[in-house]
């Protein structure tokens, strides 16, 4: 069923607002919009949160961060994720605004999901994203989008896509930077997951940044609103990021007074303002800096958003119980994605651990015990969290205190980032350090479990951690971590005694010692509030790992160009050309799996169904029968190891255009269970704007005639073949020569 019609939607919003005084609609830009008592509405506010569950509202399951989402490689655990976050909002709504309820984060406008590309690991809000590529950030936005919306009467709950745009870092500046993007990396990289939000998955708001764009700021760019407006035809409302109007006159010195703020950001589109500058949009007014037509334009986008979620009406929704909260099925989801998520980056076959092998497990490490890093930032409440030693605790049955179970050591080893646990110890003495090499003298096998946490990776200044956090300034482990680690590494090996390193971090690390001297390494990422009862089943083998790092992992920030350089030369795998330390696409599984065989078939649409999604004129290569539709792209696989699921990845590389992207690019990618010894044959598609390039001027168009398209389980470079033992299989496509 389709949502309420739009043009239905817009002429009860405009309506409702020709009843309100000017001062009426003015207090309705407002994040936190007040009553208006004598037209029957309610107060509402516009501010929630619901990047990886319903946020900072109380109890809500908690699923992995967004970058353990990511590394699924998983639409359609994307989309149910979406929606059970509408359903859980939709209860929380229910039950809270039934009791007069309605503060902040208590509303059905959610500022998810952050489709910004992590371009560079040092950004600390890095781990909120999906990622460094605009295909995977796109496909995985629009199905979360579309999960969160849904597609019934009504809209289940309203998604925003942020921040719009050009936006990742440094986190330090955000308030007064400048981002400057040529036109190419523009079209080729940094608009590309935002348009797909809009075109395909109807997103219904849009959240401005805090930082400039070429010279204009986010929240008050002509530019940008053509391109979203204009190009894309995007009909939702704009949010401006909280308190980023003030930064108008504050910090870019754009403007000069919070009128003037107000002003240019309402003339240039943005409808709420989170912050307090539109108070002062009367005063706009008075000074003949805004119309009211203007502020009735912004206010009609908000009601219409409000009356396609019903909230004027009753809906199908209203009866969601309370009960869908934090329920079974969504803790069940949680813990398919935190297995999905998690990626084994190294294994010289001492995992999946064999419990009749052992009698004394060992786990150590600061992030061991750590509720703080299962969560991530922008998180909910859980009711239970497991952390990876009661995991493991629970899985090895050591709590029940049988004499037959096996034994778990703990130590936290060092603090996450201080030089010791307790304040009295002796300054830099690593008092954790002689419990720890105990811990590993003592025990079988050692899980090492290091990383970061939300207070040190994070929004700087974010209301969620307050100003604990922001940037890394480089990709070092933190420093104590680090000497613990090597002691712990140099003990274990000096005993004979395995080693896994379990890494909890929202972004890369330099994780070349423990490639080198750790047994195997896994990417846990923040998995969730139950995420260490998964990390138990993988490291025990009930459940195969099968994530794919999302991110490159470089060997050291020296490899990268300049934090606060925006051009795409030299980052991400589409254009880095040293040799990282795991690749984009990367990720080990306990079965062998391998695609044997790829052809591929060009596709046509009939002229008149071809839609041209993407803005451009990729569809322009015709045959006789219709138009350009990309390419059926046929793989056989095979699993010669044990049962797993592994993601089949297809990349595109363009052998004749000029303006192609220096690398192959993915196009295309799918999650398949695969048995031991199972061969099956999958057809994926690749979208004809795959095969497009853009030239200098943010021109996209098919430009090449030859591409080479690679399927395997892995991208097809020299590192991943080195890491996995495996290539993928390609396949020439000749597009034929037709007139423009």
């Amino acid at each position: 069923m389709a949502h309420m019609d739009r043009k239905e939607a817009v002429k009860r919003a405009a309506a409702l607002v020709a009843e309100m005084t000017l001062e009426e609609k003015a207090s309705q830009l407002r994040y936190d919009s007040p009553a208006i008592e004598r037209l029957g509405i309610p107060e509402y506010n516009w501010w929630n949160e619901g990047l990886h569950g319903v946020a900072r509202a109380g109890t809500a399951t908690v699923f992995p961060q967004a970058i353990g989402l990511a590394a699924a490689f998983d639409e359609d655990l994307m989309h149910k994720i979406g929606d059970a976050v509408a359903e859980e909002g939709r209860a929380k709504y229910n039950a809270q605004s039934r009791r007069g309820d309605r503060d902040i984060y208590k509303g059905l406008t959610f500022w998810s999901p952050n489709v910004n590309i992590f371009r560079d690991p040092r950004w600390g809000r890095g781990h909120e994203t999906y990622g460094e590529d605009p295909f995977l950030t796109g496909s995985l936005g629009v199905a979360f989008v579309k999960g969160l919306q849904g597609d019934g009467e009504y809209m289940k709950a309203a998604a925003c896509a942020k921040h719009f745009a050009v936006h990742s870092g440094p986190e330090a500046v955000r308030h007064e930077f400048n981002a400057v993007a040529s036109k190419k990396d523009m079209e080729e990289t940094y608009l590309p997951a935002f348009e797909a939000c809009v075109r395909e998955g109807g997103v219904e708001a849009v959240m401005g940044a805090y930082n400039r764009t070429n010279g204009e700021v986010c929240c008050g760019s002509p530019a940008l609103q053509e391109i979203l407006r204009g190009k894309w035809g995007f009909e939702g409302h704009f949010v401006s990021d909280c308190w980023a109007i003030r930064d108008f006159h504050e910090h870019h010195h754009v403007t000069s007074t919070p009128e003037e703020s107000a002003a240019l950001a309402i003339r240039n589109g943005t409808d709420v303002n989170c912050g307090c500058v539109y108070q002062k949009l009367l005063g706009a007014v008075k000074q003949g800096l805004v119309s009211e037509e203007e502020i009735t334009r912004s206010c009609v986008r908000l009601f219409t958003t409000r009356f396609l979620l019903g909230l004027f009406d009753h809906t199908e929704y209203d009866a969601i119980p309370y009960s869908r909260v934090e329920c079974p099925e969504h803790l069940q989801l949680s813990d398919r994605a935190a297995a999905e998520g998690i990626v084994l980056l190294r294994n010289n076959g001492v995992l999946p651990l064999d419990i009749r092998e052992l009698r004394t497990v060992g786990v150590i490490g600061p992030n061991a015990d750590s509720r703080t890093a299962l969560i991530g930032n922008y998180h909910g409440t859980a009711s239970r969290y497991i952390t990876v030693l009661e995991g493991l605790q629970d899985a090895l049955g050591y709590h029940r205190g049988d004499p037959g179970d096996i034994r778990v050591l703990y130590s936290q080893g060092c603090d996450l980032e201080n030089d010791n646990v307790e304040p009295l110890s002796r300054p830099e003495s690593a008092d954790r350090l002689a419990e720890a090499l105990t811990v590993t003298a003592e025990s079988d096998v050692v899980i090492l479990v290091i990383g970061l946490d939300e207070t040190l990776e994070g929004e700087e200044g974010d209301d969620g951690n307050a100003y604990f956090s922001g940037d890394k300034k480089d990709l070092s482990i933190p420093p104590f971590q680090l000497e613990m680690m090597k002691a712990v590494l140099r003990e274990a090996h000096a005993l004979g005694k395995k080693t896994v390193l379990v890494n909890m971090s929202g972004s890369a690390l330099d994780l070349s010692l423990p490639e080198e001297q750790a047994d195997a390494v896994l990417q846990a990422w923040y998995p969730g509030a139950r995420g260490g009862r998964v990390l138990a089943d993988i490291l025990l083998g009930s459940v195969s790992p099968s994530g794919k790092l999302p991110v490159t992992f470089y060997r050291s920030a020296e490899d990268l160009p300049d934090f606060e350089d925006y051009s795409m030369k030299g980052r991400t795998y589409r254009y880095y050309g040293g040799t990282p330390l795991y690749p984009f696409g990367y990720g080990l599984t306990y079965g062998d799996c391998r695609a044997d065989a790829v052809s591929a078939a060009l596709c046509t649409a009939p002229a008149d169904e071809s839609t041209d999604a993407a803005g451009g004129n990729e569809a322009a290569t015709a045959g006789a029968d219709g138009r350009f539709d990309g390419a059926d792209v046929t793989v056989q696989v095979h699993n010669e190891g044990t049962a797993t699921e592994d993601v089949l990845q297809l990349y595109i590389r363009d052998e004749t255009s000029p303006c192609a992207v220096p690398h192959p690019c993915l196009c295309g990618f799918r999650r398949l269970p695969l048995g031991k010894n199972e061969t099956r044959t999958v057809t994926l598609h690749i979208p004809a704007r795959s095969f497009t390039s853009v030239n200098e001027n943010g021109e996209r168009a098919i430009r090449g005639q030859r591409f080479t398209v690679y399927a395997g389980f892995s991208q097809p470079d020299e590192r991943s073949a080195a890491l996995t033992g495996r290539r993928p299989v390609s396949t020439t496509v000749e597009l034929p020569t037709m007139p423009q």
